[in-house]
């Protein structure tokens, strides 16, 4: 009648919870949503672009180096400048993208996403994913790795760039179950100390001088692969199925 209770967390998962919350909140400087799964809140510092991994690979070379991305299964999120997520339809039309039905999603203002996993360096995100290896946070009291020699990892498969080495100034935690925020890790962590604003794509880089990645050709790049995508998965159904799909 009054509906299921949510789970209740286990204290050493509550606890690396806790510690994941403050190292967003304190050293990154992101609001988070209260409660767990532990999500983060989109439309302040930055909006994110919800897109398949492979068109996601695909656009890494149009992102700066101090981009942060995520992926989350067969998905990719990529941070982009607060505001872009609102710049979508009419970027997508001026592109001549907006008639056709491409899989790829902004998220804006009064948006949430999954908090992403810190992942080791040198470690697929994939095996981040596994709980029992646990992830690396930065110890308490400390900021995280020094800017330059953060941990990235870079996923083995598409055009993406060679791993970057570095080390992982974090130790290993027990990770247990948080409930879906174990869904996404991160592939280019975000660097503690650092404006992310000044490294995401945004609209306004389109003919400027600046040093931040151009939105524009970022989604172009996305809509391109993603209408490769949609493409080879039609020409892969069969006959009758292609027949019935038009």
């Amino acid at each position: 009648m009054f509906g299921t209770p949510p789970p209740v967390l286990p204290s050493a998962s509550r606890a690396v919870s806790g510690r994941l919350r403050r190292w967003y909140e304190n050293e990154l400087g992101w609001p988070t949503v209260p409660g767990d799964p532990l999500r983060l809140v989109v439309g302040v510092r930055f909006d994110v672009l919800d897109v398949p991994a492979e068109a996601g690979h695909a656009a890494l070379r149009r992102l700066g180096r101090g981009s942060p991305v995520a992926v989350r299964g067969d998905r990719m999120l990529l941070p982009v400048a607060a505001g872009s997520a609102a710049e979508l339809p009419g970027l997508l039309e001026w592109l001549e993208w907006g008639d056709l039905s491409l899989d790829l999603a902004a998220i804006g203002p009064h948006g949430v996403m999954d908090a992403p996993l810190p992942t080791a360096a040198g470690e697929r995100p994939e095996r981040g994913l596994n709980a029992e290896r646990g992830a690396r946070l930065p110890p308490e009291g400390v900021a995280g790795p020094h800017p330059g020699v953060a941990a990235r990892c870079v996923a083995g498969a598409g055009p993406s760039p060679s791993p970057e080495p570095g080390p992982c100034t974090g130790r290993p935690l027990p990770l247990g179950r948080l409930g879906s925020q174990g869904a996404a890790v991160w592939l280019r962590p975000p660097e503690p100390g650092c404006e992310i604003e000044t490294s995401l794509p945004t609209l306004s880089a389109l003919g400027g001088a600046g040093n931040a990645p151009d939105l524009v050709r970022l989604v172009d790049t996305v809509a391109t692969w993603c209408h490769r995508i949609r493409l080879r998965h039609a020409c892969a159904q069969p006959p009758a199925s292609r027949a019935r799909g038009r």
